[in-house]
């Protein structure tokens, strides 16, 4: 599994009820299924992928939390709702959180750190929207819609009363540091949180 997904793992009771969105090719619901019971659902929108979770024997559900959001759940229906470097990626961030909320008791929230200090320094001195390991496209072409930082990103949860439990600050080999650890929003690439209400 990815470096991100091990700290996300330890985060996930066994036997406990997942929903993964944008699960990408299932990894970690597999995971989870085989080495923690877990029950859980996907959901995917890239055709390629949602055929490896069926192929992992992962349940996934076609959907696109853009267009249909997370209506056709009930209240409470998981214990753990995961998010991976898809929340920059949605229209409405702030509406997808609430959701999370809604369905899970916890949430699980990974995503690039804008304020990271080489893309400031690449705004600075080239003068162009950075390009990084964890935000490798270009301006024109990039999923990435809602960018933010680690103090954004708090800013919105104080303002919507959701509370962080954790945070996991890390590089792009997903290793935490003590200087990122001291300085996140300066120092760290990636923000992993887990919120609830």
């Amino acid at each position: 599994m990815r470096p991100d997904l091990d700290i996300i793992e330890e985060w996930i009771q066994p036997g406990s009820r997942v929903l993964d969105l944008g699960c990408g090719d299932g990894t970690l619901l597999d995971y989870l299924q085989r080495e923690k019971r877990v029950a859980g659902y996907g959901l995917e929108i890239n055709p390629g992928h949602i055929e490896a979770c069926v192929e992992k024997g992962v349940n996934v559900i076609e959907q696109n939390l853009d267009i249909k959001g997370l209506a056709n759940f009930r209240d409470n229906s998981f214990d753990t709702v995961v998010m991976t470097q898809a929340l920059q990626a949605v229209r409405h961030p702030d509406m997808v959180l609430e959701e999370m909320l809604r369905l899970g008791k916890e949430g699980i929230v990974t995503f690039p750190n804008f304020a990271y200090w080489r893309l400031r320094l690449y705004l600075f001195w080239q003068g162009r929207m950075p390009m990084s390991r964890s935000l490798p496209h270009t301006w024109y072409n990039t999923p990435n819609i809602h960018l933010c930082t680690f103090r954004d990103f708090e800013a919105l949860c104080a303002e919507k009363n959701i509370r962080i439990l954790d945070r996991s600050v890390v590089d792009t080999e997903h290793r935490s540091h003590f200087l990122s650890r001291t300085l996140p929003n300066l120092l760290g690439q990636i923000a992993i949180y887990r919120i609830s209400r």
